[in-house]
């Protein structure tokens, strides 16, 4: 999104909604937007979205880079049905892959990515493959029979208080099954493998967080290890996800409010998940192993600021129309996010819009024994030994317990974090 043009749409909206009348402001498609069809119609003059408000400049894409690692191959894409996987496996059909298996343990998000990529002729043969990535036999059997030369890993439990109350299914899931297919797939000779990770990993407050570093950790332990190409990404928010605030905010103001934000100075980086996919194909691309790509999220935006435009798109007026109630923070969240820490060593990429930094040295062997530990840990019904194993692996992070704040029925589903799903 172009930053001045963004901008623009935002004066203007503060200038209708301000007024005794009520306008509604609509737009012409951008240049990208007027190139492409819709369902062989061009798109026209439409309604103002909330991707328009970011105030970001346009995503440089250079997808020759992703065509050479992609076209004729075989490719995983785990989490296939959740909003980064789908849109992963969206984006790699156009570079025409031998094959697409779509692993995903969800069969109603498996039946229509399915359904969505199945038809057409690009020549790219789609696999649903109904599963879960945790299933060890599962994939030794889908990389024996199908000979998988790429991986993106986009399979994760990414909801952070839910995760708060569930450690075990946190490491098991974002952890250890990232160990595993990682083992798995360096034993069959994979080319690449790309683990979608998230700032939440940066100095945790959060199990989710932590459970995303120290697949981090795993993976560029294997990236020393092996000839096959490891990688990770690591980004914000992105626009409208699965379990999304965006969506449990316009639900909130269906109902006629309020919607609930949890403090008024929390800020988040968000990217529409389209431009994030291109970004991470790319980083993909350019990897050499080991390396932390980090996506260019722009400027951070107040949670409260969106809740606010998406009231005044909706032709209604903030805090006269619907209220918006802040209910306090909650376990785990931080008021705002990082996509590096403070010693990292940055390097450039090249590319205006991905950042790279050098991680921690990771030893495999003692990896490898601290995930048995953790794999026995999570076996157990207390938590408090996994939470003092995940403290002692990963020094940095440092829970959040704030007290807890009285929230009315809505919030109590309400789910900040637009994560990588």
């Amino acid at each position: 999104m172009d930053h001045s043009r963004g901008r623009i749409i935002k004066d203007l909206m503060e200038i209708c909604s301000s007024g005794s009348r009520k306008v509604q402001i609509k737009t012409v498609p951008t240049i990208e937007e007027s190139l492409k069809t819709n369902n062989g119609r061009h798109i026209g003059i439409r309604q103002i979205e909330l991707s328009d408000l970011l105030q970001r400049r346009r995503v440089v894409t250079e997808m020759h880079k992703a065509r050479e690692i992609l076209e004729g191959k075989v490719v995983l894409v785990t989490g296939a049905g959740g909003t980064i996987g789908a849109e992963l496996s969206r984006q790699i059909r156009r570079f025409k892959p031998a094959k697409i298996l779509l692993l995903e343990k969800h069969n109603t998000a498996l039946f229509y990515i399915d359904r969505e990529l199945s038809g057409g002729n690009s020549g790219t043969r789609c696999l649903p493959i109904a599963g879960d990535v945790g299933d060890e036999v599962l994939l030794e059997n889908l990389f024996t029979e199908h000979k998988i030369q790429v991986v993106f890993h986009a399979a994760a439990h990414k909801h952070v208080p839910l995760m708060e109350t569930n450690p075990q299914e946190a490491v098991k899931n974002n952890t250890l099954n990232t160990q595993l297919l990682a083992e798995i797939a360096a034993r069959h000779g994979v080319e690449r493998f790309l683990f979608i990770s998230t700032d939440k990993a940066v100095r945790p407050t959060s199990v989710m967080g932590a459970s995303k570093r120290l697949g981090e950790m795993i993976i560029h332990g294997f990236a020393r290890e092996n000839s096959s190409k490891f990688i990770f990404v690591r980004f914000g928010n992105v626009l409208g996800s699965s379990g999304s605030a965006i969506n449990i905010f316009k639900e909130q103001i269906a109902r006629g409010g309020p919607v609930t934000v949890t403090h008024p100075d929390v800020t988040r980086y968000f990217m529409t998940v389209e431009e994030a996919v291109q970004l991470v194909l790319q980083a993909c691309a350019m990897g050499n192993g080991g390396e932390i790509f980090v996506l260019n999220m722009g400027e951070p935006v107040k949670v409260a600021d969106v809740a606010r435009s998406l009231i005044v798109l909706s032709g209604l007026e903030p805090d006269k129309d619907i209220r918006i109630a802040f209910t306090g923070m909650r376990p785990g969240e931080k008021l705002y996010e990082e996509l590096f820490r403070d010693g990292d060593v940055r390097r450039d990429t090249g590319h205006p819009d991905i950042f790279a930094a050098v991680p921690e040295e990771a030893d495999l062997d003692l990896l490898r024994g601290n995930v048995k530990e953790l794999r026995e840990l999570c076996t157990r019904a207390d938590t408090a030994p996994l939470l003092a194993a995940i403290k002692r692996i990963i020094p940095a992070y440092k829970p959040v317990r704030p007290a807890e704040a009285p929230m009315d029925p809505a919030s109590a589903a309400l789910e900040l974090l637009d994560e990588p799903s």
